[in-house]
C-alpha cells in the first residue's frame, strides 16, 4: 500500500483511508489513474463516482459521475420486495438510479419481468447498462415513463424516491450535495412531494389482488408516508432497521 495515498485521503477527510486507496489501485490500471483517482477523491467526489462503480446487496454496479449513489440502507426495501416476488412477477422500480434496487430484488429468479425508470437522461443512460438485457429501462416522470399496458398487472412497486427536505439539503454532506443530481435528492418541503405523488398513483398499476408498494423514507416521515398510503385505498405497514437506520412503508392493494 502506497502510505503517501492513505496519507492524501486520510488528510482530505476520508475515514477510512486504508481501504479506499485499497480500491483505487485494485481499480486503476496505471500509475497515472491511481494519480487521478486520488486527486478526484481528495477534491471531494464520491468514491464510487471515482471508482466507477459500487457495491450494492452483492452486486457490483456502475455509477457514473453525477448519478445517484445507491445507499446500503437501501438493502432494506430490496430484502422486502424479496419477500413478495416469485417467478411470472411484475416489478417496477420508480426512481431507479443506477438500477441496482430492481436488479437486486430480481437477482437469481427466474420469469420475473423487471421495469425501471427515472427522469434523469444520465441516470437513465447508466441503469440501461446495469440492467442490460434483465429488465426494461423507462425514461420520464414517474409513471409516466411506463408502459399503459403495464396498468394493473405490477406485483411489486418499489422506491426509494427523493425524500430530504429541500430546506435540509445545504446541510447534506458535500459529497452528495455537489455530486449527486439535486432531482435525485429534493422530496420538496417536507420531503415527501414524490412519496405522496407515488402512493396515489400506485393503485392504478398494482394487482388488486395482492400488489405491493414498498417505499424507502427516514423514520421521521414514516407516519405521514403511511397517511399518504392509507389514503390511496391501500392497506399501509412500517418496517423499520436499526442496523441500517432504514424505513420501509408498505402499501397493499
Amino acid at each position: 500500500m502506497d502510505d503517501g495515498v492513505v496519507a492524501r485521503l486520510r488528510a482530505a477527510g476520508c475515514v477510512f483511508a486504508e481501504d479506499e486507496a485499497r480500491l483505487i489501485r485494485e481499480t486503476a490500471s496505471t500509475p497515472a489513474e491511481v494519480e487521478r483517482m486520488v486527486e478526484r477523491r481528495v477534491a471531494g467526489e464520491p468514491l464510487e463516482h471515482v471508482l466507477g462503480w459500487a457495491e450494492f446487496a452483492g452486486l457490483r454496479v456502475e455509477v457514473d459521475p453525477g448519478v445517484f449513489v445507491p445507499r446500503h440502507r437501501s438493502e432494506l426495501l430490496v430484502t422486502t420486495a424479496r419477500q413478495h416476488v416469485r417467478r411470472g412477477s411484475v416489478l417496477v422500480d420508480l426512481c431507479c438510479g443506477t438500477g441496482a434496487l430492481g436488479l437486486a430484488a430480481t437477482r437469481g429468479l427466474d420469469g420475473v419481468e423487471l421495469h425501471a425508470a427515472d427522469l434523469d437522461p444520465a441516470t437513465v443512460a447508466c441503469a440501461r447498462r446495469n440492467i442490460g438485457p434483465a429488465g426494461h429501462v423507462h425514461q420520464g416522470d414517474l409513471f409516466d415513463a411506463l408502459p399503459p399496458d403495464l396498468a394493473g398487472t405490477v406485483d411489486v412497486l418499489l422506491a426509494s424516491p427523493p425524500y430530504v427536505p429541500t430546506a435540509a439539503i445545504a446541510f447534506m454532506p458535500p459529497e452528495a450535495r455537489d455530486h449527486e443530481p439535486r432531482i435525485a435528492l429534493d422530496g420538496g418541503g417536507d420531503g415527501l412531494d414524490l412519496v405522496r405523488r407515488i402512493a396515489a398513483g400506485a393503485p392504478h398499476w398494482l394487482r388488486d389482488d395482492g400488489g405491493v408498494l414498498l417505499l424507502e423514507l427516514s423514520a421521521a416521515q414514516a407516519t405521514a408516508a403511511a397517511d399518504a398510503v392509507e389514503q390511496a385505498g391501500l392497506t399501509a405497514s412500517t418496517t423499520h432497521d436499526d442496523e441500517w437506520d432504514a424505513t420501509v412503508v408498505t402499501g397493499l392493494a
